[in-house]
């Protein structure tokens, strides 16, 4: 176990400050729904990727390849997300959460309000996907600062034997990311193709300002954590540079931060943007058969994300890990076939049910799980840098490579083997990990 999680701080468990109930309220809002906008933003670009990039950004090349060029952009954000981290991670530690979470929301924001507006490659050429990547990285950065701070500012306000419901409720900020943007896009997607090329795909994007200010006036609200101030005054020097402290005396949880997040984070973007690439370019199935299911899945996580976080307060965090990771290496194939049946129920259910026991049994106690890997002075950039390099890894790779394996090879059998490898990494992780649910987040 990590000595800065021990109890030999000298403080009882009832010594940890937590919010009143009301308190504890108004920052589980504010984070959950400004979670929920930076998701909205994040996400709304792997659909647009996987529907419409290709043929406004990267029309020059045949479908799956433009397709691929479009996924690529869409990498281009994870790989951006560890540099996010990492800045927001390193000021995170040293000034506080609530300022890092205030900046992340106008960078999210003011890239996707951008995107809205970008000329396409017919009107502006080379320059539209150049500018487009551009957008791109600085959402990855805003996003890489954002998990790391909404979820501290969470479970440093909570009681220690509800750090994991609590967590797992920024979590929702996901599946409400995920509903809002994808719901929208399959309610534009009905429209002509014409005028959905020509400037309904914009509209998605443009709504994004009114969600940032929204957004960032419920934070506003918000307390700093009274786990980071009472560290701030505890007397004991800071790491100048809390980075170099994680990378020289704490890889083995940085380590195991990253293979317990690379599992859940591929399979969920295989899920919600590979499953759409697959199903409408080479399955030919309408954009809205994917779409729904999609949304089934999401719309079932505002259930599970929570049950799971719960139950990881009384289980342990490692259980629900174990859960999620064989789930995964055992659906990885047969959740092609399901897909391939061409039914949308069926699509729908398999969607869904590996969405939720997969990455949600995961999902729920994550928020918990990094953070208290970490020591407080060290937290924000220790489980920022985890998620995001497994982020990038996982999530930004993960669909693009599956794509080229599926044009490589025109069977989906690769892309499966590369979803239960991935789910064997996560599996050992969690076999490493230690168990951290009755930890103290003070320092020692």
């Amino acid at each position: 176990m990590d000595i800065y999680n021990s109890d030999a701080a000298g403080l009882a468990p009832t010594a940890h400050p937590t919010s009143s109930t009301n308190s504890m309220g108004k920052v589980v809002t504010a984070s959950v729904i400004g979670t929920m906008v930076e998701w909205y933003d994040f996400l709304l670009y792997g659909t647009a990727a996987a529907l419409v990039f290709n043929k406004l950004f990267f029309p020059a090349l045949d479908p799956l390849m433009g397709t691929l060029a479009a996924l690529g952009s869409f990498a281009v954000g994870f790989i951006a997300r560890p540099l996010g981290g990492v800045i927001f991670g390193h000021f995170g530690d040293k000034i506080g959460r609530k300022t890092m979470l205030m900046t992340t929301m106008f960078l999210m924001g003011g890239g996707t309000f951008s995107i809205g507006l970008l000329p396409t490659y017919a009107q502006m050429g080379i320059w539209a996907p150049a500018l487009l990547i551009l957008l791109r990285i600085v959402q990855g950065i805003g996003i890489g600062g954002e998990w790391g701070g909404a979820a501290l500012m969470v479970i440093e306000h909570s009681p220690r034997d509800k750090r994991g419901f609590y967590g797992s409720l920024v979590q929702m900020g996901f599946p409400l990311g995920m509903l809002a943007s994808t719901g929208i896009f399959a309610y534009l997607s009905r429209m002509p193709d014409a005028d959905f090329l020509a400037w309904g795909w914009r509209i998605p994007f443009l709504l994004s300002a009114v969600l940032v200010v929204l957004g960032f006036y419920i934070r506003l609200k918000v307390t700093e954590s009274p786990v980071f101030a009472a560290a701030s005054g505890d007397g004991q020097e800071n790491p100048k540079i809390p980075l170099f402290e994680v990378l020289t005396k704490h890889r083995r949880n940085l380590l195991i931060s990253i293979g317990l997040k690379v599992c859940e984070v591929a399979w969920v973007y295989i899920l919600t943007v590979f499953v759409v690439v697959y199903g409408t370019t080479v399955l030919h199935l309408p954009k809205a058969v994917i779409l729904d299911g999609v949304l089934l899945g999401a719309g079932l996580e505002l259930f599970t994300i929570p049950l799971f976080g719960w139950l990881s307060d009384r289980w342990g965090r490692r259980p629900l890990y174990f859960l999620g990771s064989l789930f995964t290496i055992a659906a990885a194939y047969p959740l092609f076939l399901g897909i391939q049946t061409g039914n949308p129920v069926m699509i729908a259910l398999a969607v869904a049910l590996c969405m939720n026991l997969g990455h949600g049994s995961m999902y729920g106690p994550q928020a918990a799980l990094l953070p208290e890997l970490f020591g407080t002075k060290i937290r924000y950039s220790g489980s920022s840098l985890g998620c995001q390099v497994a982020a990038g890894i996982g999530g930004g790779l993960a669909p693009m490579l599956a794509t080229a394996l599926l044009a490589r090879q025109g069977h989906f059998v690769g892309v499966a083997i590369m979803i239960a490898v991935l789910g064997i990494v996560t599996l050992i992780a969690t076999a490493a990990s230690p168990e951290t649910h009755r930890d103290n987040l003070y320092d020692s």
